[in-house]
């Protein structure tokens, strides 16, 4: 009874020891245990990584721990990824980023939907180009807000040769070339009116008034259609006005993604 009460004792304090590696499930996107992000700091990812969850279902959740021990930082933050359930059960559009403060070490991991959209090599990219810069100058909110941006970009194709800005010029332009079309055949219908004598030229002016009026109006809603792609200029707070952070759905983690040290 005695080994069977001693084994027993070491395997919950094994396990005890095992389960505090891993913060618990939290109730926030962004959580910050090292404390080198101010409260507002905080709250401003915060609002921003909510916003992106209300409007795409994309979880991106952020833990910037001490240290992950004898971890290695992507299998730790798969790991965590896991347990927390970030992203939605069945899509798994969960995206873990881990930062471990003390081993200087930073890892993005991606869950099996939005491996497409964040493949390794864009993970990598945001760590090279967004993150490391700003940490090695102890702006951690600026790397993580850059980074966050770039991840949301990426996620919803922002970074594909521009291709939204170009769509939008052209939709433009062809709403210019149509009110072009539409006056050039209201000025020749007036023409072919004006010799009917009488009140024609009367009429035909006040038709002429009322029919540019509306070619002018028609063009100038068919540019602003044009023009309105994406999410506009409205940034990311759009969706954060719902209440708050809902709760991680239950998704799960593939082990792609990237990491590094600054």
């Amino acid at each position: 009874m005695k080994k069977l009460f001693l084994l027993s004792l070491f395997s919950l304090i094994f396990l005890f020891a095992f389960a505090q590696d891993f913060p618990g499930k939290p109730s926030t996107l962004v959580n910050d245990y090292s404390g080198v992000l101010s409260i507002e700091q905080r709250a401003m990812l915060e609002k921003k990584l909510v916003a992106f969850d209300d409007s795409s279902s994309t979880q991106i959740a952020i833990a910037i721990l001490k240290s992950v021990g004898d971890y290695d930082i992507n299998e730790y933050a798969v790991e965590l990824g896991r347990k927390w359930g970030v992203g939605q059960s069945g899509k798994n559009n969960g995206i873990m980023i881990v930062v471990a403060v003390g081993d200087r070490k930073i890892s993005i991991q991606t869950g099996y939907g939005v491996e497409g959209a964040l493949p390794d090599v864009y993970a990598k990219r945001i760590i090279d180009e967004d993150i490391k810069p700003n940490f090695r100058n102890g702006d951690y909110y600026a790397g993580l807000d850059e980074a966050t941006t770039a991840i949301i970009k990426y996620t919803r194709g922002e970074y594909k040769n521009d291709k939204p800005r170009v769509s939008s010029s052209k939709k433009g332009t062809g709403g210019s070339v149509a009110l072009i079309v539409i006056i050039v055949i209201v000025i020749i219908i007036i023409m072919r009116k004006g010799g009917g004598g009488g009140n024609s030229e009367v009429i035909g002016g006040r038709g002429a008034s009322n029919a540019l009026f509306w070619a002018m109006l028609l063009g100038s809603s068919g540019g602003r259609r044009g023009g309105n792609s994406g999410w506009g200029s409205g940034g990311f707070g759009g969706g954060s006005s719902g209440g708050g952070f809902g709760g991680f759905g239950g998704g799960s983690f593939g082990g792609g993604g990237s990491s590094g040290s600054w």
